[in-house]
């Protein structure tokens, strides 16, 4: 029996083969490796799709957040909120400028920042609200915007998973100081291999992050920051061009496959299901469920051939390098506990779907 993977980056790049090959020919073929045409092409594009006037293209979506946290005036001794609950990068990327990652804990339904509690974790140090749509479901915005501008902070996106995301018609990457994403090869939108970007309407902040990825040159050897090495090599942009017009028919098939899930799993006894913020479009990186006994639920799913995963545990601040203390903050924790991701990616056929939901239920 073949077991049912909960994501298939290879699927989605072997469709796509043919024009990969092509841009690849054309990188080669071209002599110009590093921060050419394809990178300002791509940033073009992807600046379009998210609505916003300015991408930079970098090396990772952590060099992405750390580089736009950095373009905002973050540096070492501050104080970012970042959620309780998240990749773990969203809290390396602000300790890797310096800053000090200060976790707010979630919403149980949405799992995003929970806005009243950032307002309470606010202190003097404060210099940057993050919030992260985790697993593509967009974060209270509207409500942490209004948090933000209240404390005159600026709100930073994490959108590493929400290619295609929306709030209020708004596209993710459009609706704060700036966003961070990461094109990853199991994102939405992936590469072969790393790659990042940084969207913003605010062209000052654009400029700095160009400075920031390359050494802090404007012109060659004349550093006028303190810079690093993070830029978007040219094949990884040619290779997200190729990929970029199929990415809202294959949210659009995410979709699909969450709608069926939500639908049929509603009843299952125990199972707590994924619940997007009302208003809001979630792009459906993952389907994360809950469920108390999750080890369990796993064993289950896999003797009947279906892929699971965890996303994520510990919690950040349970990581050994933030050494934080069990109790901290209950309802991430809760999560940790509990989480299990199913598969979802677009290359899953209807009777792959009808293969995970009757795992689930018979579990």
């Amino acid at each position: 029996m073949t077991t049912i993977q909960v994501s298939d980056p290879r699927a989605a790049l072997l469709a796509a083969r043919a024009g990969l090959d092509a841009a690849f020919a054309r990188v080669l073929e071209g002599g110009r490796y590093i921060l050419g045409e394809e990178v300002a092409a791509f940033e073009r594009e992807w600046a379009d799709h998210c609505g916003t006037a300015h991408c930079v293209g970098v090396s990772s979506g952590t060099d992405a957040l750390a580089l736009g946290l950095r373009a905002l005036g973050v540096g070492p001794g501050d104080d970012v909120l970042v959620p309780a609950m998240t990749a773990l990068a969203t809290w390396m990327a602000v300790a890797q400028i310096g800053a000090r990652p200060v976790g707010v804990d979630i919403e149980p339904a949405s799992r995003g920042m929970n806005p009243e509690l950032a307002d309470a974790a606010i202190g003097p140090r404060t210099r940057a609200i993050v919030a992260v749509h985790l697993f593509g479901q967009p974060a209270r915005v509207d409500d942490l915007l209004a948090v933000a501008r209240t404390r005159g902070l600026p709100l930073v996106e994490d959108a590493a998973q929400a290619h295609g995301a929306a709030v209020g018609g708004r596209a993710a990457g459009s609706l704060g100081a700036l966003a961070a994403f990461s094109f990853y090869p199991t994102k939405n939108l992936g590469t072969l291999g790393d790659a990042g970007a940084v969207t913003t309407a605010d062209p000052r902040v654009a400029d700095r992050v160009r400075l920031l990825r390359e050494y802090g040159w404007r012109t060659r050897d004349d550093s006028e920051v303190e810079g690093v090495n993070a830029r978007l090599d040219e094949l990884q942009a040619a290779l997200l061009r190729v990929m970029l017009p199929g990415l809202t028919a294959a949210n659009a098939r995410r979709a699909q496959i969450a709608a069926a899930y939500s639908a049929e799993l509603a009843e299952v006894s125990g199972l707590t299901l994924p619940a997007p913020v009302p208003g809001t479009t979630p792009a459906w990186h993952l389907y994360v469920v809950g469920h108390a006994e999750r080890d369990r639920l796993r064993e289950r799913l896999a003797s009947a051939g279906i892929g699971s995963s965890v996303h994520y545990a510990p919690a950040p601040h349970l990581n050994t390098a933030f050494g934080g203390a069990p109790g901290t903050f209950p309802v991430a924790e809760h999560h940790a506990r509990t989480a299990v991701t199913l598969p979802l990616h677009p290359a899953l056929g209807d009777t792959d779907v009808e293969r995970v939901i009757a795992a689930v239920r018979s579990a």
